[in-house]
């Protein structure tokens, strides 16, 4: 059975709950409630098994916050023993618009702190990421605001759209590959 490491990333607290730095945790918590698992309390993440045509999938939201992801994202690669290339990490991404999705097999941290961590204690940036732009309209100087801020009504809609096609990329990557599922995700523009 093939295994991967799906991490999401995001803050705890109830004042990061579906907040744009938290839609990591919102994809992953929508792909673990689909698959019928829940999440459980463990070593530095709330982490569920998901067992998929004939994968298992272990899933982490890091308890760690998300400067300091690369811990839990160290610590559960190491327990499961997998390749870097078994990883998926779901990110928010201020560069991409919010009808965009960017899945890559590597690339930088683009100065979101989260991957930074977590490039710094791997020693690489050469992991994929599933980049979920949140797009970036917000005055000058309101950054720290807008990311940690909620989604607008008006963007709900899309939201969600996006994160039932962020559970079908996973999916798609875990089965037929990164290649085949960058092909297909890159080019799309989803709006509600």
């Amino acid at each position: 059975m093939s295994k991967f490491l799906i991490a999401g990333l995001g803050n705890i607290g109830n004042e990061y709950t579906h907040s744009r730095h938290n839609i990591g945790f919102d994809v992953l918590h929508a792909f673990v409630k689909k698959h019928g698992s829940v999440f459980r309390v463990d070593r530095l993440a709330y982490v569920a098994e998901v067992k998929w045509k004939g994968r298992q999938l272990v899933c982490i939201c890091p308890t760690t916050y998300m400067n300091l992801s690369g811990r839990a994202f160290k610590y559960w690669m190491d327990k499961e023993k997998l390749p870097l290339e078994n990883t998926l990490t779901i990110v928010d991404d201020l560069a991409l618009p919010l009808d965009k999705l960017r899945l890559r097999p590597n690339g930088t941290d683009a100065g979101h702190n989260g991957l930074k961590d977590i490039q710094n204690i791997l020693g690489t940036h050469k992991y994929p990421k599933l980049r979920f732009g949140i797009g970036n309209n917000y005055p000058k100087g309101m950054q720290v605001d807008f990311v940690l801020g909620k989604w607008l009504s008006d963007e709900i809609p899309t939201v969600q759209l996006k994160i039932e096609k962020c559970i079908d990329t996973i999916e798609s990557f875990v089965t037929i590959g990164i290649e085949q599922t960058m092909n297909e995700v890159n080019k799309l523009s989803i709006i509600a």
